[in-house]
């Protein structure tokens, strides 16, 4: 396929695009820090500097693409201002784009932080038809560039395939460490649904190739969420210091998603079932 990629320098693409290069796909990627080019450009990819907010070009950049793969996005460390223009306005500039020059197949990276903890959450894993109520900035960005881009698929025909990831994990990726300090205050019982980096990739490559799930949505995780206490073990606290965590109520279903979807339909199965099994494969 030739694939138009955004996001290639971010955890999930920087994984993604040498997947996608062994797999002989042909690969253009939008960057906008000029210094990072070379790397990807070593690998075969033809790079385009520039930003999906002032590239007046875009179009003709699209042109003989296949299908767009979605990733660039703001999540931490910037005002809500900025986060907007990064995850909302810019997924509607670059799917006008990809209308404009009739790719037929648009993938938009999101997350199942959309689905919220609140009042009103259902007593089961959350499912794709599920109504949304994130709780924070960045998934309610998410939950605004969904929507748009779902009026393009039902207006204007955008071929459009959703992708709600749990927890990323796995190939040196901080994520986990980097996020300790935040489970530091949960419930040490409760659970995080996660998905290591070979299964998006999977997931991706499933979602850009397929044929006949315009406007779907799907959930992206593996098949066995880990508690907070374990999570904390595995990264070398004690008893004593798990004895200090706070253990305050919380819904159980948090953060659990239900993955029949892209199971029965695209045939996902993880590659990494659980955060066990790719420790003991050595792919953390």
């Amino acid at each position: 396929m030739n694939v138009f990629l955004t996001g290639v320098t971010g955890k999930i693409g920087s994984r993604f695009v040498p997947r996608l290069m062994q797999r002989g796909h042909n690969v253009k990627a939008m960057i906008r820090d000029a210094s990072k080019a070379s790397t990807f450009q070593q690998l075969g990819v033809e790079v385009i500097e520039g930003d999906l907010l002032q590239t007046e070009s875009l179009a003709s950049s699209l042109q003989g693409t296949d299908v767009v793969v979605h990733l660039a996005a703001q999540f931490r460390g910037v005002d809500e201002a900025t986060a907007k223009l990064s995850n909302i306005d810019a997924s509607i500039a670059l799917a006008s784009a990809a209308l404009d020059a009739e790719v037929p197949r648009f993938v938009f990276a999101s997350t199942n932080l959309v689905y919220g903890s609140g009042a009103g959450a259902p007593n089961r894993p959350s499912r794709e038809e599920d109504e949304l109520r994130p709780g924070f900035p960045y998934p309610q960005t998410k939950v605004a560039a969904e929507e748009a881009l779902l009026r393009l698929h039902r207006e204007k025909g955008l071929g459009l395939r959703i992708l709600r990831f749990g927890f990323v994990y796995g190939e040196h990726d901080p994520h986990v460490t980097e996020f300790l300090p935040i489970m530091s205050k949960w419930n040490l019982a409760k659970r995080l649904h996660m998905v290591h980096h070979a299964d998006v990739s999977q997931a991706l490559l499933l979602a850009a190739c397929m044929h006949g799930i315009d406007g779907n949505i799907y959930n992206v995780a593996d098949d066995s969420p880990i508690t907070v206490e374990e999570l904390f073990r595995l990264h070398g606290f004690t008893d004593n210091q798990l004895t200090e965590a706070m253990q305050q109520e919380f819904n159980p279903w948090d953060m659990i998603v239900d993955t029949t979807r892209i199971r029965e339909e695209l045939n996902y199965r993880p590659i990494f079932p659980s955060f066990y099994s790719a420790r003991d494969a050595g792919a953390l």
